[in-house]
């Protein structure tokens, strides 16, 4: 008898079962906070450590050295536009920051959260169609807080939204 493979499950990671403590209390932030750590430690000692080399050089004229603090300071503001994503959940919404954009959202809006085996981040579907990636729950280096987060964010999308999955509003609601 040739080994049988097991009926493909759904891809999605997040169970849809609430945890039994409910969704969190309002107002919640989440973020990645090992990775914007880490981003944040890199661009610091990148920026002493250009500098430091900046001054240490004798035979560099003052503007060459002030290009190289300058230099240092932009490399450390992109660094830290790498940590600044998250989602804030309010009793409104939810706020999207991603690295250049910022979305708000009504619960309404958003019919499902998503954590694929693979994704780098959580995605959310809207209900108008498209997808929303959320760069705030990132199960890159701390896998487990993420799943936590997606699972927070899908009980109060669940407990305060009122669309429905199929795409369309649910009964009653405009």
């Amino acid at each position: 008898m040739p080994p049988t493979t097991p009926p493909e499950q759904d891809r999605d990671t997040v169970p849809t079962a609430q945890d039994p403590q409910g969704p969190p209390a309002l107002p919640v932030t989440f973020r990645p906070r090992r990775t914007r750590i880490v981003a944040l430690c890199v661009g610091v000692v990148m920026f002493v450590s250009i500098t430091a080399l900046a001054l240490l050089l004798d035979s560099a004229a003052p503007w060459e050295q002030a290009s190289f603090v300058v230099l240092a300071a932009l490399f450390l503001c992109v660094i830290a536009v790498l940590g600044r994503p998250k989602v804030v959940a309010e009793e409104s919404g939810v706020t999207v920051v991603n690295l250049t954009h910022v979305r708000t959202l009504a619960w309404a809006e958003v019919l499902r959260v998503n954590l694929r085996q693979g994704d780098p981040w959580v995605f959310l579907d809207l209900s108008d169609g498209s997808s929303l990636p959320v760069m705030g729950i990132q199960p890159g280096i701390a896998r487990q807080a993420a799943i936590r987060d997606a699972r927070a964010l899908r009980a109060l999308v669940e407990s305060r939204g009122t669309g429905s999955e199929s795409g369309g509003a649910a009964p009653g609601a405009r």
